[in-house]
């Protein structure tokens, strides 16, 4: 046990003998286990940068969609569009006819 103990020089025997512990070769547990590597830092995306992102996404986004509705919207009234002309279409032969026979029966009495 008393190799463990230092004299610090300049102090003698006779004098007071004062003991300083030797520090002995110690390990904790948090520094005997691995070293784990740090997850890589990812850049955070700057608030202009994501706001200018989310805008233009968004308004694709909805652009696109308004492309879709007008398209469905234009098909919709070019079929209700061609079916009113061939109503009309049908309604002009059946006067046209109507009149045809009146004008029949008008030169028939003349006659």
């Amino acid at each position: 046990m008393a190799s463990r103990f230092l004299i610090p020089a300049g102090r003698t025997a006779a004098r007071s003998i004062q003991r300083v512990p030797v520090r002995g070769f110690q390990t904790s547990n948090a520094l005997r286990q691995e070293v784990v590597a740090p997850a890589p830092v990812k850049k955070p995306v700057g608030a202009f940068r994501g706001g200018l992102f989310g805008f233009l996404l968004g308004a694709t986004t909805a652009g696109a969609g308004m492309y879709y509705y007008v398209i469905d919207e234009y098909r919709v009234a070019n079929e209700l569009l061609t079916e009113d002309i061939y109503a009309l279409q049908s309604a002009v032969q059946r006067i046209e006819s109507y009149v045809k026979t009146l004008e029949e029966k008008v030169d028939a009495r003349k006659k």
